[in-house]
């Protein structure tokens, strides 16, 4: 598996580059967003992991150009923390998933996973049992009904069905969908609230919630049985 990263961060090309290495994926990088596309278009990737912020090109424009030409490699943006509206549109131009810096080694590598576990056609349809949540159109419906969601409720629901099938923290939930724009102290019961709500509108026909609370750490949708 070749992993292109693109980063102007040198320390950080060379930090995740040894680090994918070891893993025994064969890295290439890139410092800019016209070095990217030239690589990128001479040579197949499984996977690119492209920071937004970029010299010469950046790196919505780098994504926006591979999609254009057709190219369905999986990407996965690296943003800025604060970077909210950066990710929606990172997602609207065809990113495959986002991870917000600083991140750990630890959740790079899942998502790295979990990406290349897809088939190499892009399906951007997020789905749990009869709920199917469609990144590109920002659609959710259950049983092919169509569900009006809220903004943050869309987010919520994509983030932890991004993750599906492992346990997603309040405080990596609330930094996912509000970035800075957060306390980490009040922040606890409002996320109770937007869960509430989206329990009301996706639960009403079903045994059994979708989203369950995992006492003191957070919440998780389960892989349906």
């Amino acid at each position: 598996m070749t992993i292109l990263i693109v980063d102007d961060d040198v320390e950080l090309l060379d930090q995740l580059g040894k680090s994918l290495e070891r893993k025994r994926y064969q890295v290439e990088t890139a410092v800019n967003g016209e070095q990217a596309l030239d690589k990128i278009f001479a040579v197949p990737y499984d996977l690119i992991l492209l920071d937004i912020m970029l010299p010469r090109l950046d790196g919505l424009g780098v994504l926006k150009e591979i999609r254009l030409a057709g190219l369905n490699t999986p990407v996965l943006m690296l943003t800025a923390r604060s970077d909210v509206e950066d990710r929606v549109k990172g997602l609207d131009y065809g990113a495959d998933d986002y991870l917000a810096k600083p991140f750990s080694m630890a959740e790079l590598m899942a998502r790295i996973r979990a990406l290349l576990r897809r088939d190499g056609k892009r399906n951007p349809l997020l789905t749990a049992g009869c709920v199917e949540l469609d990144t590109v159109s920002r659609r959710v419906t259950q049983n092919g009904k169509l569900l009006n969601l809220t903004s943050k409720e869309f987010s919520i629901l994509e983030f932890l069905l991004h993750n599906k099938g492992s346990a997603v923290s309040r405080f990596n939930m609330a930094e996912h969908v509000w970035g800075n724009d957060f306390d980490p102290f009040s922040m606890s019961n409002f996320i109770d609230v937007h869960i509430k709500n989206l329990r009301k509108k996706i639960d009403s026909h079903r045994d059994a919630e979708l989203i369950r609370t995992i006492r003191g750490i957070g919440f998780i949708i389960d892989e349906p049985l």
